[in-house]
């Protein structure tokens, strides 16, 4: 197996990518581990930033993407 350090999220899907940060948000909040939110607000915030747009505007893309099927 080869190391890496990091992933990269070309090849997600816009449905994959929606679930994981809702899922992220869902455990936080239901285990009080910070850690999941955090991971999810670090993950919603790089994707922002490489969309140009708000993670308030990215999220709600992701979901009316995701809906949208």
């Amino acid at each position: 197996m080869q190391s890496f350090d990091k992933i990269s999220i070309q090849e997600m899907s816009k449905d994959d990518m929606y679930l994981i940060i809702e899922a992220l948000e869902y455990t936080g909040k239901n285990t009080k581990i910070n850690d999941f939110i955090q991971l999810r607000n670090n993950i919603l915030q790089e994707l922002s930033l490489l969309a140009e747009i708000s993670e308030e505007e990215f999220l709600e893309y992701l979901k009316k993407e995701t809906l949208s099927i």
